[in-house]
């Protein structure tokens, strides 16, 4: 008995390795970049970065036009009426401060949500395209340091799954 396990254990290598191994490669940017769901992403990033930028522009100028009003107003104030007015113009620049990590936080979060559609669309495309044509591994040669010749270029069949030209 225990020569069949051991003459099966030796084999078993020989078996494994005389299967075919299909190699292909996936250019997943040129995919990425003829998707129609990404100029739609990208126009929206558009307009959530102008909106942000119209906010600033406004707390900005709402700093610019304060601090221009007690520059002008100088001594003629009372000294609490212009401790008051500093303070304000102090809370303001803070808000300022804040506002541009809170917003490129917030933009990345909403870039990180759109994007996840698009990615998980992609990989499903690969994973369909790999099993139909039985590919052992499907890499993008952009993470790979050298794709030999063996392997197969798949994107065409990657943008045809997902009905792109």
């Amino acid at each position: 008995m225990k020569k069949i396990i051991v003459s099966i254990l030796l084999f078993l290598p020989l078996g494994l390795a005389a299967q075919e191994v299909k190699i292909a490669v996936v250019q997943t940017q040129a995919v990425f970049n003829i998707m129609p769901e990404v100029s739609a992403m990208e126009s929206e990033m558009a307009t959530i970065q102008q909106q942000y930028q119209s906010q600033f522009k406004v707390m900005q100028d709402e700093y610019t036009r304060k601090y221009s009003e007690l520059s002008a107003q100088g001594d003629t104030l009372n000294e609490n009426i212009r401790m008051l007015r500093l303070q304000e113009i102090q809370d303001i620049q803070q808000r300022l401060e804040n506002f541009a990590p809170m917003a490129q936080e917030q933009i990345k979060k909403k870039q990180d949500e759109l994007l996840a559609p698009i990615e998980s669309k992609i990989q499903k495309a690969i994973k369909e395209v790999g099993e139909e044509n039985g590919y052992t591994y499907i890499l993008n040669p952009a993470a790979c340091l050298y794709t030999g010749n063996a392997a197969i270029d798949a994107t065409e069949k990657v943008k045809a799954k997902l009905g792109l030209k």
